[in-house]
């Protein structure tokens, strides 16, 4: 039984509130909500599945999302008539394989997770090691819907991911710098985390004392990260994020391995 405000102790819920802070953190560096870290540790330290963990998770997401794509665009307004049309598509995305989520089996997501978040992690690092900063784009804007199909679809069936999706998309395909790409990710998931919170909600899959204190948490440091990620060089933010990746992806399988 996922337990209300009332039945949790006060320290317990404000213990949460500096895990909230390093994922807020950590998010806003790498021009995500936090649900990479997030989910994993739910699983992990508060033994919830796969689902709950995710929509939890997407507590905290959606105003980091927001405050980081308010710092963003501060610096790197990039397309934003384009990311909000493929906002769309990707919103409707969400929704349908949200519901299509509350159907798998909790261990075959989990397997999936991990498996997406390796591919991401080691194209990340390749990214990383190649000489030219901003490759030419590869196809027209016509085809930007697809970015929103394919990050809408990660978003609802995997509770994150949907920026990560689109990021490199928006760099490989459509010859977007770093900067601007993260931006117009970030315009583009976080209405689609909204709606990936409430058909989560809507199935009972979210529990809101934890994902409201790691929420709180978040706010306090997501802009810290921003500012942090337009310092880094871009290659050692992309090699930082995937190295990220990659340990998250395997501390999963283990997981799922020796059944901790």
């Amino acid at each position: 039984m996922i337990p209300s405000f009332a039945a949790l102790p006060i320290l317990p819920i404000l213990s949460l509130l500096p895990v909230g802070a390093v994922l807020g953190f950590f998010g806003g560096l790498f021009g995500i909500g936090g649900g990479i870290i997030a989910i994993p540790l739910l699983m992990m330290v508060f033994g919830m599945e796969q689902a709950t963990a995710q929509g939890t998770a997407l507590v905290m997401m959606v105003p980091n999302l927001l405050i980081a794509w308010w710092r963003y665009m501060r610096k790197d307004a990039g397309d934003l008539k384009g990311a909000l049309g493929v906002a769309l598509v990707a919103t409707v995305m969400t929704g349908v394989f949200a519901h299509l989520a509350q159907r798998l089996n909790s261990a075959v997501m989990l397997l999936l997770f991990a498996l997406f978040l390796l591919a991401l992690g080691l194209n990340q690092i390749h990214r990383s090691r190649t000489t030219r900063e901003t490759p030419p784009a590869r196809i027209t804007g016509r085809w930007l819907p697809l970015v929103g199909i394919v990050s809408g679809g990660s978003m609802g069936l995997l509770g994150i991911g949907g920026g990560l999706v689109a990021t490199p998309l928006f760099t490989g395909l459509f010859g977007k710098g770093q900067r601007a790409a993260q931006s117009l990710a970030l315009a583009l998931v976080t209405p689609s985390a909204v709606m990936a919170l409430y058909t989560y909600a809507d199935h009972q899959r979210v529990d809101w004392p934890v994902g409201v204190a790691l929420g709180v948490g978040g706010l306090a440091t997501v802009a810290s990260g921003v500012a942090l990620a337009h310092r880094w060089p871009e290659r050692t933010l992309q090699r930082a994020f995937g190295i990220m990746l990659i340990a998250t992806a395997a501390v999963l399988v283990v997981k799922k391995a020796t059944g901790i």
